[in-house]
């Protein structure tokens, strides 16, 4: 009797030429992600980031670093998992973000480590890439949702978080800077922290 094999189908994620991820991945990065947001968030809640003060200044440049960095780990998750579709051009968006994020972060450092740079025009061209990273996050959570490579909250979840930008910056304006601060610190509580639950209890979601 001939005897014939069928090969495994290959998975989407290594076809695509990334490292698939696993549960654990996904768990850790949803706790490093709820820590970062409960970071920024907690220096936000002490420090206005409208603050001319060069202590409050300080705060929330290393709370948003702390932030930054769990976004990162988000980002690599999200690549990894496929979580914006499959197509040259959903990978791109995330790569893109890696780009924005990167620019964004260095601005942090810098205008952290050196207080006399702070008011100097290539310091603030370089500050352009924090709402333009955060926008590019909402851009995101948007693809996510309409993806459906995530599934149940974490398909939708993202776009919640995600839109921290887009509900934040025209509150500060709208309201004043102290509504603003509280309206800030609070979304990434409900947003990023929350999401950052998600994919710590429930990693399953995000394969």
């Amino acid at each position: 009797m001939p005897i014939t094999t069928t090969p495994a189908p290959a998975r989407t994620d290594e076809s695509a030429g990334r490292t698939p991820a696993s549960t654990s991945t996904a768990r850790r990065t949803g706790m490093f992600l709820a820590a970062g947001s409960v970071i920024w968030s907690a220096a936000m809640f002490v420090a206005n980031p409208q603050s001319t003060d060069g202590t409050d200044i300080l705060i929330n440049d290393i709370g948003g670093l702390g932030f930054q960095a769990s976004l990162f780990a988000l980002i690599t998750l999200q690549l990894r998992t496929g979580a914006t579709g499959t197509t040259r051009f959903a990978r791109g968006l995330l790569r893109t973000e890696y780009v924005l994020l990167s620019l964004a972060t260095l601005w942090t450092v810098l205008h952290a480590a050196f207080p006399a740079a702070r008011d100097d025009l290539w310091l603030a061209v370089l500050d352009v890439f924090w709402p333009l990273s955060m926008l590019g996050m909402f851009i995101i959570g948007v693809k996510i949702a309409f993806a459906g490579r995530w599934k149940g909250v974490a398909r939708f979840w993202p776009l919640v978080a995600e839109s921290w930008a887009v509900v934040t910056v025209p509150a500060f304006g709208i309201l004043g800077a102290t509504a603003g601060q509280y309206v800030g610190a609070a979304h990434l509580l409900a947003g990023y922290l929350v999401l950052g639950l998600i994919l710590a209890r429930r990693p399953h979601l995000t394969f």
